[in-house]
């Protein structure tokens, strides 16, 4: 929100009164309390008939120093809340001298200015990262009605903004207005699904606004070298998270908020959907999954969409019996197929579902002021909301999940859950205001947790479109609704990079569009593209996305990536493994990994896929791309070259490439199987050792299905010749040396040795040499 009329003036509505001056200062149980005033008290006379800012400096966490400023404090704390991890003692040092009162927590630290002017500094080891100048902490009010508080951080030169949710917008966010507001707008418009108050720069500090209700920011927008934020209200706190890099931030923020779960190994398979308003029977589904055999394409979930239940009658968890005359049986044999099964589901029931009157006579549903159940046609008839803030109502909504999970579902698609009224009556007495964002993290922690009761902890996954702070718990979540073409493939992208910067691990999208149908070569590139993300499905609107619909080259693009992604789950998996216990995305934009680089700075078409490998999606039918490599040494992929980055390359590529590439002194584990996503990743693993370096020491876990370790390698160079460690190497496996001479010969263990790629049998824990030409 602009409360500015340009650098000097006010909009007239607004009275703005602003933190002018420190007047004093208090400390108890690790808490820094300041008292500002906003005129310069020069005499006694101006204490009177004046407001008074109370702002509350804290630590939760080592690194973090929360601030909370507060006008009236007498104002109920209504709820939601975000759930967050504090410690159980404060980690501050609080000190005072003349000059200023600082608190410190890890190496950072608040300093607050005594004297005639207010001035809040947050320091990394003494240097300054941010702050807040006089009048930027604020209480704005709007006639009689409305009251605000505000914050403005600076913004230092070449200092860039990233994250708040996912954002089809620009990646860079200065210069945007952004309202952390959850709206169903789709993938091309300034709205957004998974609206996170939370944003981080490039300087290595993140921001986290702990408010679920409506932010509004202002990043460079309204003042250029500021970052504004503000809600409607009488106090506002905020989180300043220090790195010191960027994945630093992101290990700390959801530590804060919570960690990614840790997704089964099935779900990184792909996923192929009925589409949505498509007819499916069984003998449909059938056709699919024997296409897909015939082919030689691996298949590993099956997802029915809306219309496995009855039209009108969403949701109501039944099956539609004139389509499915027997849904157990059909899943049962779907599933002595090897394939997992996920169902799409809503928290919106309309008014003919069979939960409707058992809803409303039992205080299930969201109600209206007067106490009528809310109401309204837009998706359904009649459509009500189940309150997710009744434990009865959780319990109820649970009751119906369990018997489909008894009957054979694995997984729920969780739909929806931005279009939350805010005029309306909550269980437990929420705020409507908090709850609009809030809502969707009740629904899918409710959905999640029913998996994890039913399934068992490691098994628990869904595919979720709403989310807020926090969310990250319950994965997978996807991009929304998109349209077929090379922009929204692009913007696509965009808003998964832009939620891995906002703490969460894993991010899919409906490859080839949702809306419309692809032309055949856009259904290729996003097949690349798809099958490269951490998660793949196919899926779309009015139209199925069976690649035979397309041309036989769709058929071979999607075997070739699908296999592809099969063979690299020991990679992956660990991937997965670090953005469950850091918060470090499996997708991650080229800053994110290449901080410090300022070439990548404005990045977002290219990621890495964990840190080793790097994708650049094509985004033109003719096949031409332009892609930037950071600096050392990098394999192809796919012919092995081995090129020199630090450079920008351009280049035309067939649909069955892509830039693909390895970075120096990695160490990528390759499975031994290209059909499946789950397997044994050791047995047979090739662990491929890609131009290490001089004097460089790298390390590797490939890990089981249930995420521990497994085997663990150790590699340095000194010369010619490479040292390695290998702990738990209970079964065969292999080590190839890329971008480099054959290796010659090995020394320290049993091993053959046939054009760089050395075999070695079970040899549990063992070090030896390989020796280069």
């Amino acid at each position: 929100m602009k409360f500015q009329n340009g650098n000097w003036l006010i909009h007239e509505q607004f009275t703005v009164q602003g933190a002018v001056q420190a007047h004093d200062f208090y400390e108890k149980d690790g808490v820094l309390t300041a008292y500002a005033a906003p005129r310069p008290i020069v005499t006694r006379a101006n204490m009177l008939d004046t407001m008074l800012l109370t702002i509350q400096f804290h630590s939760p966490l080592p690194g973090v120093i929360g601030v909370k400023i507060i006008h009236h404090a007498g104002v109920r704390n209504v709820g939601p809340h975000f759930e967050l991890t504090k410690s159980a003692e404060s980690h501050a040092v609080i000190e005072e001298n003349d000059q200023y009162a600082m608190l410190t927590s890890g190496n950072l630290s608040v300093r607050i200015a005594k004297g005639p002017e207010w001035k809040v500094d947050f320091l990394r080891n003494g240097k300054r990262l941010t702050g807040s100048q006089q009048k930027s902490m604020a209480y704005i009010t709007e006639g009689k009605q409305k009251a605000y508080v505000r914050e403005e951080l600076d913004l230092g030169v070449g200092e860039w903004v990233y994250g708040l949710g996912e954002r089809f917008t620009p990646f860079v966010k200065n210069g945007q207005t952004v309202d952390i507001w959850n709206q169903d707008g789709g993938t091309s418009s300034e709205q957004a699904y998974k609206n996170i108050p939370f944003y981080i720069t490039n300087k290595g500090y993140g921001v986290f606004i702990n408010q679920p209700e409506l932010v509004s920011l202002e990043v460079g927008s309204e003042k250029v070298k500021k970052v504004q934020f503000s809600v409607q209200g009488e106090s506002l706190e905020y989180f300043i998270i220090d790195g010191p890099d960027m994945k630093g931030v992101l290990d700390r923020y959801t530590q804060l908020t919570g960690r990614p779960a840790l997704p089964p190994a099935w779900t990184f398979g792909l996923w192929l959907s009925t589409s949505f308003t498509t007819n499916y029977d069984e003998q449909t589904v059938n056709s699919f999954v024997d296409g897909m055999v015939e082919r030689d394409l691996p298949l590993h979930v099956f997802h029915f969409d809306c219309f496995w239940m009855k039209e009108f009658h969403w949701t109501d968890f039944k099956w539609d019996e004139s389509v499915f005359p027997d849904p157990e049986g059909m899943l049962a044999r779907l599933k002595e197929r090897g394939l997992k099964i996920c169902v799409w589901i809503n928290p919106y029931i309309a008014q003919r579902s069979r939960l409707f009157e058992e809803g409303a006579a039992n205080g299930y549903l969201v109600k209206k002021p007067n106490g009528d159940v809310w109401q309204w046609d837009l998706w359904q008839p009649g459509m009500a909301l189940v309150d997710f803030t009744n434990p009865a109502a959780c319990e109820w909504y649970a009751s119906y999940l369990r018997e489909l999970v008894d009957m054979g579902v694995d997984s729920f698609k969780t739909d929806f859950g931005e279009r939350i009224p805010t005029d309306v009556v909550y269980f437990d007495g929420s705020d409507p205001q908090k709850m609009h964002n809030y809502y969707t993290q009740l629904y899918n922690k409710c959905v999640f947790e029913v998996l994890e009761e039913k399934l068992g902890k490691n098994e628990a996954a869904v595919f979720a479109r709403s989310a807020t702070a926090g969310g990250q718990q319950f994965p997978v979540h996807w991009g929304g609704d998109c349209y077929a073409d090379y922009e929204s493939m692009a913007e696509s992208l965009r808003g998964g990079l832009s939620l891995g910067m906002s703490g969460f691990g894993f991010w899919s999208h409906d490859i080839g569009g949702f809306e419309n149908t692809a032309p055949s070569h856009v259904f290729k590139r996003w097949l690349q593209f798809g099958l490269l993300s951490s998660h793949s499905r196919l899926h779309g609107s009015k139209s199925y996305r069976v690649p035979w619909d397309y041309d036989q080259e769709a058929v071979d693009v999607t075997r070739t990536f699908t296999k592809l992604k099969c063979s690299l789950m020991p990679y992956l998996y660990n991937t997965a493994v670090q953005a469950h216990e850091q918060g470090i995305p499996a997708m991650r934009s080229m800053v994110l990994e290449f901080h410090g680089d300022p070439a990548v700075e404005q990045l977002d078409r290219q990621y890495m896929l964990g840190d080793s490998i790097l994708v650049a999606p094509v985004f033109t039918e003719e096949g031409e791309v332009t892609y930037y490599l950071p600096a050392g040494k990098w394999n192809n992929l796919f012919t092995g070259e081995t090129v020199q980055g630090g450079v920008w390359r351009t280049e035309t590529h067939d649909f069955m490439s892509l830039p693909l590439f390895v970075r120096e002194n990695s160490i990528l584990a390759v499975g031994a199987v290209d059909n499946r996503p789950d397997y044994d990743f050791a047995d047979g693993v090739q662990l491929q050792l890609h131009n290490l370096q001089e004097g460089v020491n790298v390390s590797s876990i490939v890990r089981d299905v249930n995420g521990k370790a497994a085997l663990t390698v150790e590699a340095s160079r000194s010369g010619h010749a490479i040292a390695v460690t290998l702990k738990g190497a209970s079964k065969p496996l292999s080590i190839a040396v890329k971008g480099e001479a054959t290796a010659a010969s090995v020394s320290g263990v049993d091993a053959q040795v046939d054009a760089g790629v050395i075999s070695l049998g079970a040899v549990g824990d063992v070090s030896f040499t390989i020796q280069l030409a």
